[in-house]
């Protein structure tokens, strides 16, 4: 890799040293303020450290700081990584994780759905990965149809390689611009969001279509067209989902050549095996084959804390990380069926202050089972259970909820800031 300017040297330097002056007051975890003190000596320091690198971008409403770890762990087979391993995902938090791998010939950024076409016009990325869309922070977040607007512009015209979800309307209308995609089938579970075409405005018809897999066979054995349950097309237009190249199918991945991949990976449920074979998907773009890299992602056990067990006084706490409608169901769906259950609700700023979209969850899932309800916002999240006709008792905090439980097993589901907390008060230490 090239040497950097002097000024740029110098920038890096500094906020290395923020950050870790910033770590041992524990402030934090060092990862915006470096970048903010490196951007303030050099504003153009992002697109310094970026030059001569293989870059990939994460990008999704959903998911990302978990395909972001998924992806950095099967590019270590390649060599060393620069990463934003604590989801600090805007400009600052990616100038603070290229300087802190100086000499990483491979990044893996996490970026803001909002901040993505900025991203990529400074790092001039080579690989784009986009999952998925779907409501978040509407009062700090644009809506959704307009950010997939944005990342059409963005990739028009670039020499960018983009991994997308063929499965989600909105992520395959903002990636159909970018001149060279891989689509992947890993499934939209979430469709509240896109039941209308973005090309026209017209209704989406999804039924099961019949496709052929990659290759038009599967271990070797050719096989009929099935049904496809993800497939979509417009009623009203040519706009239709692509055909994938990547499949998940349950538990297995199927590659573009037909061979399947079991997904024996250690972090739980189908959106982190979604997440998997996003992966696989965008390893293969770096030139790494399945082989190499799937034995990487079974390494992965948790992320930022996501999917940790803690432990107090005898109580084991699996925690859960859900911020939006979406992101609920995914939690849902890991969720053990025999046992209590805490939710924490904030709406300070990194969660959004406007608590409406707790409507739009269904929480009749939690019926028949304990379930303890805390955080700032506990009395939002009090009415929505009332009304859904989930049995609940409120908690004046997660401690409380906790010491609530008899000796053994429970999980914990937060948003954004609540999960943080909960982190804190086990040191971050998960």
């Amino acid at each position: 890799m090239s040497q950097l300017p002097l000024r740029a040297q110098l920038a890096s330097a500094l906020g290395r040293t923020a950050a870790t002056l910033s770590r041992a007051t524990g402030r934090g975890d060092g990862s915006v303020i470096g970048g903010r003190v490196g951007l303030a000596l050099e504003p153009d320091l992002l697109r310094k450290l970026a030059q001569d690198r293989r870059l990939a971008l994460v990008s999704a409403t959903n998911g990302k700081t978990t395909t972001t770890r998924l992806i950095t762990s099967a590019l270590q087979e390649l060599g060393d990584v620069a990463t934003n391993a604590f989801g600090a995902n805007m400009p600052a938090g990616h100038v603070s994780a290229l300087s802190s791998a100086k000499d990483a010939p491979y990044g893996v950024l996490e970026v803001d759905e909002k901040y993505l076409p900025e991203v990529i016009d400074t790092t001039g990325a080579g690989v784009v990965v986009l999952m998925n869309l779907s409501r978040d922070q509407m009062d700090r977040a644009a809506e959704i149809w307009l950010l997939a607007q944005k990342w059409r512009r963005a990739l028009a015209g670039r020499n960018t390689h983009v991994i997308a979800n063929a499965d989600d309307p909105l992520v395959t209308w903002g990636a159909s611009t970018a001149p060279s995609v891989t689509w992947v089938s890993a499934g939209q579970p979430w469709k509240e969001d896109s039941w209308c075409c973005p090309e026209c405005g017209g209704p989406l018809d999804r039924k099961g279509l019949d496709y052929v897999p990659p290759g038009g066979h599967v271990s070797g054995v050719v096989g009929p067209a099935t049904q496809d349950e993800n497939d979509w097309a417009c009623r009203e237009c040519s706009f239709r989902r692509p055909q994938p190249s990547w499949i998940l199918d349950g538990e297995t991945a199927i590659d573009p050549r037909g061979r399947r991949w079991p997904l024996d990976i250690q972090l739980p449920g189908r959106a982190n095996r979604a997440n998997a074979v996003i992966a696989l998907a965008t390893a293969e773009a770096f030139g790494l084959p399945v082989e190499r890299a799937l034995p990487r992602l079974r390494e992965v056990t948790s992320v930022a804390g996501r999917y940790t067990t803690v432990e107090r006084e005898g109580r084991h706490a699996r925690l859960l990380l859900a911020k939006n409608p979406a992101g609920w169901l995914e939690a849902f769906d890991v969720l053990d069926p025999t046992l209590p259950v805490i939710l924490s609700v904030n709406a300070q700023g990194p969660d959004g202050r406007d608590t409406s979209w707790l409507w739009d969850v269904d929480y009749r899932v939690l019926r028949g089972r304990p379930v303890y309800v805390t955080g700032e916002r506990k009395f939002d999240l009090a009415l929505r259970l009332e009304v859904a006709d989930v049995p609940f008792q409120l908690m004046g905090s997660f401690a409380q909820a906790l010491a609530a439980q008899p000796p053994g097993k429970v999980d914990v589901i937060a948003n954004y800031t609540a999960f943080q907390q909960i982190r804190s008060e086990f040191g971050r230490a998960v």
